[in-house]
């Protein structure tokens, strides 16, 4: 197995290369490969977030109490779409979906560019300030005590205040993202490509609808925070504990690391996700009045369970989009300021 030694202090070689830009296209990277890994099971999740359980009384509603039913019918629903549009013969237009199976792959991939732009600029965003922040904590820290070590307060905080800049600048891209995976493409309304969706929302909501389910976004941070404490600091104690620190992290070790700390964030955090899609929806303005409106009209109609509506997919998507995600970073961060070190001497030569 590869080994990818974890940016401890020392590891990293002397070379010209800015560390934010490393930092930069790390995230842009890591950002672009994992959602074209696992966008399809994005398109299911926020079908299921938005979706309300005031349904008519059809015969395919009784499976959306099961949460795999749930699932495997928003997953029919959107193959059906792809070829019929909306139909109630869900079944039958199930069938006619499977033989064209380009348009239903098509259909899973909606939304697709919104979605890689949102990921790749928010994790390049996101991973060049919180190397910053980090060695401005770390020198804050070095000069007031003689110590570089940072402790688990200093990756929450230098996460959190990552997250918060990087929710404010790219919400808009996620309100659009949103509105074109909640519907099919033919839906009437519905956002044919990011310009058009753009023009559509200005024109109806104004600068305000940019940054719906912003509140619910920065409380989300605490998610990310709490994800990056853990996992920095897993990361840290397990390279230690390899052979006294003499042996770098595998990519086995990176992927179970990734996988551990975003669990353990997303138990605590999931809820805020619904919530969010649910401000973000088209017809949010109508339905609700805001967040805690939303959060009290939920628990009233759906109870408890409302609030972890679309979890099973949410974990099937977000632990290999964590995993490739975290992966791709490492190796990039690792790899690339050799790589310009190299380019480098072979131009001195």
């Amino acid at each position: 197995m590869p080994r990818v030694y974890p940016p401890l202090e020392g590891r990293q070689p002397a070379v010209n290369i800015s560390p934010s830009l490393v930092e930069s296209v790390a995230g842009f990277t890591a950002g672009v490969v994992s959602t074209l890994v696992v966008h399809p099971f994005d398109v299911v999740k926020t079908r299921l977030q938005i979706e309300q359980n005031e349904i008519s009384s059809s015969k395919d509603a009784q499976p959306l109490r099961s949460r795999r039913g749930a699932s495997w019918r928003v997953i029919r629903q959107i193959a059906a779409e792809a070829v019929h549009g909306t139909s109630p013969d869900m079944p039958k237009a199930y069938r006619g979906a499977l033989t064209q199976s380009g348009e239903t792959v098509r259909a899973f991939y909606r939304g697709l560019m919104p979605n890689m732009i949102g990921n790749s600029v928010s994790w390049a965003l996101y991973f060049m300030w919180y190397g910053n922040i980090k060695d401005l904590v770390r020198a804050a820290r070095h000069s007031s005590t003689g110590q570089a070590t940072l402790h688990s307060s200093d990756y929450f905080l230098a996460s959190g205040i990552s997250g918060i800049l990087t929710a404010v600048l790219t919400n808009p891209i996620w309100v659009i993202k949103t509105r074109m995976l909640s519907t099919a493409r033919n839906a009437p309304g519905a956002y044919k490509s990011i310009a058009s969706g753009t023009a559509s929302l200005y024109k109806s909501e104004g600068l305000r609808g940019f940054y719906r389910g912003l509140l619910p976004s920065l409380f989300g941070v605490s998610h990310g925070a709490i994800q990056f404490m853990a996992y920095e600091q897993l990361k840290n104690r397990w390279a230690l504990h390899r052979e006294n620190g003499k042996v770098g992290l595998t990519n086995l070790d990176y992927l179970q690391l990734s996988a551990v700390s975003k669990m353990f964030a997303g138990s605590i955090t999931y809820p805020y996700q619904v919530v969010r899609a649910r401000l973000q929806t088209y017809d949010a303005p109508k339905r609700y009045n805001g967040a805690w409106d939303v959060v009290t009209k939920v628990f009233r109609n759906e109870g408890l369970p409302g609030f972890y509506k679309g979890l099973g997919p949410n974990l099937v998507r977000v632990l290999p989009s964590t995993c490739v995600t975290f992966l791709v970073y490492e190796n990039v961060k690792f790899y690339l300021p050799r790589m310009w070190q190299d380019e480098a001497a072979d131009v001195d030569i």
